[in-house]
């Protein structure tokens, strides 16, 4: 048995190959496509039947269903998971980035799918792997705000300005972010701030738990 036929039979079932199988492909069509042997797809796919019994019913209904998700779709939701798993947080439906605006929409539309009860199982086994997806919007949407709040921030702080105050502000966007840093304090304090955030934090803006030295003239 060669290296490279070994390495696949201890990580089987491939993802991969199970979704597409999942789709409506069969073992041939899933073969051509990865370029592999037709008998080590079948492998993964005897095992994976085995792990998950409604695998081979979803596969029949999906090959006699002109609904399910296209080869062009399936491929798209395994860069949004790889995109994730490298930024380590979810796409922004407001970001500079036309790419990731493209991201953000396709995953909405899965999540009002959802909702609806009508997302197809394909996407729904295959963002398993990035379970907080399914997040509610409002959720998704504070999220990015928390992201743009710090962006904003830094940027005040690297103008020369001090740190802002949500008292005695001398503008609307001091007043915007005194109060989202003075959140941010408060929830660290009582111990309630996401440890990631914590990160973030501390590496965008240094000494931001401390902010202001009591009677320190602003700059």
């Amino acid at each position: 048995m060669t290296p490279i036929m070994d390495r696949q039979l201890r990580r089987a079932p491939d993802a991969e190959w199970v979704l597409m199988y999942r789709l409506g492909l069969n073992r041939k069509r899933i073969a051509e496509l990865v370029r592999a042997e037709p008998a080590t797809v079948g492998y993964h796919l005897v095992i994976a039947r085995r792990q998950d019994p409604g695998l081979e019913v979803a596969h029949l209904a999906a090959a006699a269903s002109k609904s399910s998700p296209s080869l062009a779709s399936f491929a798209r939701m395994e860069e949004i998971i790889s995109w994730v798993a490298t930024e380590g947080r979810l796409p922004r439906d407001h970001s500079k980035d036309k790419g990731e605006r493209s991201m953000a929409r396709w995953l909405s539309d899965r999540r009002h799918e959802a909702a609806e009860g009508t997302l197809h199982p394909a996407y729904r086994d295959g963002l398993a792997r990035v379970p907080e997806w399914a997040g509610s919007h409002r959720a998704a949407t504070d999220e990015a705000r928390w992201h743009d709040r710090l962006a904003q921030l830094a940027g005040f702080r690297t103008e020369g300005n001090d740190w802002p105050r949500h008292h005695h502000y001398t503008s609307d966007h001091e007043h915007t972010l005194g109060v989202w840093i003075h959140a941010q304090r408060q929830k660290h304090r009582r111990g309630e701030l996401d440890p990631a955030k914590i990160k973030l934090l501390d590496g965008a803006l240094p000494g931001w738990q401390s902010g202001r030295t009591r009677g320190r003239p602003p700059r």
